[in-house]
């Protein structure tokens, strides 16, 4: 089990993404999953949220037609996590829930306090956690202290920017 926790990494971000950061963010990203692969995390886990979730979801996707040893796990609160939702996010959502390797649910309809469940589960078991936090309140900021409050090491891309 230990073996597996050092091979897993977790995500955790922002819903809303500032639009001149984007583009640096997803490259940021990007080249972060990718040296994690080369230094050996071959499973990533998600929570299926917008923003930043979706991004990463993405980015895993894509980098397994490159390196098919890697595996993107869902981890999603509850059934009806889109409702509300644009038609266009439900499509991506779906997109990625058919591409991932696995995907469980919490529970089948919204409760509350199914995020935080989500976001404790998705850092329980990982050796590493790949944020995007620029806050000290909300969802992110719980998910960030909860992973060092469990030895998981985080790495917050929001500090990895240049700053503007």
């Amino acid at each position: 089990m230990e073996d597996l926790k050092r091979k897993t990494c977790c995500f955790t971000g922002h819903r809303n993404i500032d639009k001149e950061r984007l583009c640096e963010l997803e490259e940021l990203l990007e080249a972060s999953i990718e040296k994690f692969i080369m230094a050996g995390i071959t499973v990533y886990r998600a929570g299926g949220a917008l923003g930043f979730d979706t991004s990463a979801a993405q980015k895993v996707l894509k980098l397994r037609k490159t390196y098919p040893e890697i595996s993107l796990e869902l981890i999603l609160p509850c059934k009806d996590q889109t409702r509300g939702w644009s038609a266009k996010d439900k499509q991506i959502y779906e997109e990625i829930l058919s591409e991932a390797n696995s995907v469980v649910f919490l529970h089948d309809k919204y409760r509350r306090g199914c995020m935080h469940e989500r976001n404790r589960a998705l850092v329980d078991g990982s050796g590493v956690c790949l944020a995007y936090c620029t806050s000290r309140t909300g969802g992110t900021a719980y998910t960030v202290d909860y992973a060092k409050s469990n030895d998981v090491c985080v790495i917050n891309l929001a500090r990895l920017l240049k700053k503007t």
